[in-house]
């Protein structure tokens, strides 16, 4: 989508982000696509609305610094976001202040300054693990903070968490846990007669 800057050159604009054509992408504007700074009472409210159905409808809440992240890298960001089962979101601050006033997260308000963005997951690890991994390849990208649940998190809080198991993994590693002993059981249960008298009898004869 192309718009005229203030000085009559055209701009291209890609989710939060403006480049000049006239020479390399700086301006930060208005998160939503389609609209920069000239945007509507109305369409201030929608964003706000959202910025807090987004938070509200995750358990992990990532606010990074994405000054320099470039349009390549924010799209990247995006899609790891996406296929850890969460969502990055570019943030127009003083938008993402109004959204988080008033909620269980309000701590998050003073998280909103320079150039930011949120990374969000219903699993309580994922975008903590996904701002984390990309952070590391990526300088441009800095993790402030968040919130687990109502709890704030500070850096250091996020890169601990980032380090535990997801959610999947967890459930994983606890159906091993319980599958095991059936298996092993069932494995008992179906041995011969004899067999399985004998590992009756020892198991009494421990319990004497």
């Amino acid at each position: 989508m192309n718009k005229s800057g203030a000085d009559g050159r055209a701009t291209a604009l890609w989710g939060g982000f403006v480049s000049d054509s006239a020479g390399p992408w700086a301006r930060f504007v208005f998160v939503r696509e389609g609209y920069a700074m000239g945007a509507t009472r109305a369409e201030k409210e929608a964003e706000v609305a959202e910025i807090r159905a987004l938070l509200d409808g995750s358990a992990l809440v990532v606010v990074t610094h994405c000054q320099g992240l470039s349009v390549a890298k924010s799209t990247a960001l995006r899609a790891a976001a996406r296929a850890a089962g969460g969502r990055f979101k570019v943030t127009k601050n003083t938008l993402a202040r109004r959204a988080v006033a008033g909620m269980d997260r309000a701590g998050l308000e003073s998280l909103f300054t320079g150039q930011t963005g949120v990374v969000c997951s219903a699993d309580p690890v994922a975008a903590a693990r996904v701002a984390h991994d990309f952070a590391k390849e990526n300088p441009a990208l800095v993790v402030l903070g968040g919130a687990l649940g109502t709890q704030i998190l500070d850096a250091k809080a996020v890169e601990a968490l980032a380090k535990l198991p997801s959610m999947d993994e967890l459930r994983a590693t606890l159906l091993g846990v319980l599958v095991a002993p059936a298996t092993k059981l069932a494995g008992t249960l179906a041995a011969p007669g004899r067999d399985l008298a004998c590992v009756l009898k020892a198991y009494v004869d421990k319990q004497s």
